[in-house]
Order: structure tokens, then C-alpha cells, then sequence
């Protein structure tokens, strides 16, 4: 999926999905901007000149890309629990995020082969790029779900324990839905709904 649908050159838009295609591939470390410029259809010169060196075109690229799926996974969150108001609506929210958060999702599946190769190679990368890149995507999209936590605490349909703010229950319903994906696959005879729904009962009580 290309990052971009606004007014964005063309010129930029090509280089950044090349280079985000590079780095997802090949690392940090061992990206070429001479490959990235191939990819992107521009030359060398061009990304030195407008990025000055291959750590801020980097910085760029995973910027634009966790914009990118930031926009997606906000309106996950938005869609499954922003129009829950009551103890009904509020199981059905939560089945809904669990079973859409570990659904493999083809427009992001570069980003996350690019957030793979930087957790691989992340002591060569520069910090102010890896700072850029959980402002723009992760802490967005923790910040989203903690809202949406407490509206519904607000609302008397969560408790929070007395030590767990809403930011920290956030990350915790985000690590068991991953987590649900990799290890409470659906037991014999059970059909995902069913899965998804143990799974997000479990975040409830959590």
C-alpha cells in the first residue's frame, strides 16, 4: 500500500515507499542508499540533498510509515469501542478489537517487516529516529485506546485498579491481544469467534 493520499510530491512519495521497501528488507544497516535510489526511481544525489544522509531519510521513512498504520489502527480503536455504551456493546467491542488486532492485515504488512528489522538492528539506529517513529505510531495508538479506556471507565463499565491508569491498561489489552494471536489460538472445536471472545474477556479482567 503506498503511505500517502494527500498532495505529497510524487517525487517524495516514491522515495520514502522505496526506501520503507528497502529497510524492511534489508536492515538498517545494511541498506544502500544506492539501492534505495534504484527502487524509489531517483538518484543518490536527490536523497542526499533533501535528507542529507541515510539516517534522515531513514528517520523519514519510518515516520511516513507509522503515520501510516497509525491511521489504520486508530480507526480499529475508534470502530470497536468508540460507540460503546453499555455492558453489552462493551463485550462486543472488545470481541471485535481482539479478533481485529491479530488479523493480518496486508496494508501493514511492510511496516511491521520494517519494525522486525529494527528491533533486530536497533543499537545502530539513530535514537532521535527511533523517538520519531514510537511518537508517530505506537504512543498515538496507546494514547487512542487509553482515551477510549477512560471514557469507559468514565462511563462505570470498566474499574481500574487503584495502581493502573488508563494508559497502562492500554498497553495491557494491546499485549494480550497480540499475545492471544500467538499462543490462545482457537482450542479444538472452537470457531474464532468464540477465541477471540475468551480472549477479550480475558483483557476485561485483567
Amino acid at each position: 500500500a503506498r503511505l500517502f493520499t494527500d498532495e505529497t510530491s510524487l517525487k517524495v512519495r516514491a522515495l520514502l515507499d522505496g526506501a520503507v521497501s528497502v529497510f524492511a528488507e534489508d536492515g538498517y544497516s545494511r541498506a544502500s542508499i544506492d539501492k534505495i535510489a534504484r527502487c524509489a526511481g531517483v538518484s543518490s544525489r536527490t536523497i542526499y540533498n533533501r535528507y542529507g544522509s541515510k539516517a534522515g531519510l531513514f528517520r523519514a521513512a519510518i515516520v511516513a510509515s507509522a503515520q501510516h498504520v497509525a491511521d489504520l489502527q486508530v480507526g480499529i480503536v475508534r470502530d470497536c469501542l468508540g460507540a460503546v455504551g453499555d455492558q453489552s456493546g462493551l463485550r462486543h467491542g472488545l470481541t471485535a478489537f481482539a479478533r481485529a488486532w491479530d488479523t493480518p492485515d496486508p496494508r501493514t504488512a511492510r511496516h511491521f517487516a520494517l519494525v522486525r528489522q529494527v528491533r533486530a538492528d536497533v543499537e545502530h539506529i539513530p535514537s532521535d529516529a527511533l523517538a520519531a517513529w514510537q511518537e508517530a505510531g505506537p504512543r498515538r495508538v496507546q494514547a487512542e485506546i487509553a482515551a477510549q479506556i477512560d471514557r469507559l471507565a468514565g462511563l462505570g463499565l470498566l474499574v481500574l485498579p487503584g495502581t493502573v491508569d488508563a494508559w497502562t491498561a492500554a498497553a495491557h489489552l494491546v499485549a494480550l491481544a497480540v499475545a492471544g494471536a500467538n499462543t490462545h489460538r482457537s482450542r479444538p472445536g472452537e470457531d474464532g469467534e468464540a477465541d477471540a471472545r475468551r480472549r477479550a474477556e480475558a483483557a476485561v479482567h485483567t
